[in-house]
């Protein structure tokens, strides 16, 4: 009797395990695909709340992570992609400087773990950033919001930014928080881009004309910031989204 008892006891102990294990492995699921916020565009843009909110190197579990930011006191970009982080900083008016690394600090910065995609080849009218924003509206209206994404392809041309506030300024509205910003013109290139989209989040880590906030990266990782605007290749593109 007493070898059934324990045989019954160890039997419900390892019930009770496997439910707390399944309950715990439910929820690091469900964390793993949360968009987390720190800081906010419009406490840099209005309020000079420039310094670091974040340390990158203080998020821990780099695996699957992606995010992106501008660097303290506007002084580059950031974008962290498949558990990598680029910076990217101003050299001139045609070059600038990609380094891979986590050592930075974000006045405001968005990411999410993302353990696995779905991807999809988008329709050959996705030529622009607008038509995108569109896609992604209309195509994740029953989905979680907000959300990551990835888009990688072929660009005709495009343009992207990067921050270059002088060191030592005062902010009191966009205009001049992009001072000293550098506009850089990209040719044919194949790229990658992660972005956010979110309808609730202009002004917090969207512009507030647009609903999603992307950095391109080119695949010779040597070009990188924020992307203002693209002409898609027709037909290159294959979108992920993060498989719920």
């Amino acid at each position: 009797m007493k070898h059934l008892s324990l045989v019954s006891f160890s039997l419900m102990t390892a019930l009770l395990l496997s439910g707390c294990t399944t309950d715990t492995d439910q929820a690091a699921a469900t964390a793993a695909s949360e968009v987390q916020v720190v800081g906010a565009m419009r406490n840099v843009m209005w309020k000079s709340e420039l310094a670091g909110t974040i340390d990158l190197d203080s998020i821990t579990g780099k695996e699957q992570l992606y995010g992106l930011g501008p660097v303290e006191y506007l002084a580059g970009e950031l974008l962290i992609m498949d558990g990598k982080s680029y910076k990217s900083v101003v050299v001139s008016d045609t070059t600038m400087q990609v380094e891979e690394t986590f050592a930075a600090k974000a006045p405001f910065f968005v990411y999410a773990r993302v353990p696995a995609w779905q991807e999809r080849t988008l329709p050959d009218s996705i030529q622009t950033m607008q038509q995108l924003e569109l896609y992604l509206d209309s195509e994740t209206q029953n989905s979680k919001r907000p959300f990551p994404f990835k888009v990688s392809g072929e660009i005709e041309h495009a343009t992207i930014h990067i921050v270059n506030l002088p060191a030592g300024s005062k902010v009191s509205n966009p205009d001049e928080a992009h001072q000293g910003q550098v506009n850089y013109t990209l040719g044919d290139e194949i790229i990658d881009i992660v972005g956010f989209f979110s309808t609730e989040h202009k002004a917090v880590f969207t512009h507030h004309d647009t609903f999603m906030h992307l950095h391109l990266i080119t695949s010779d990782r040597s070009k990188m910031g924020h992307l203002d605007e693209a002409a898609f290749k027709p037909g290159s593109l294959t979108l992920y989204l993060p498989k719920e």
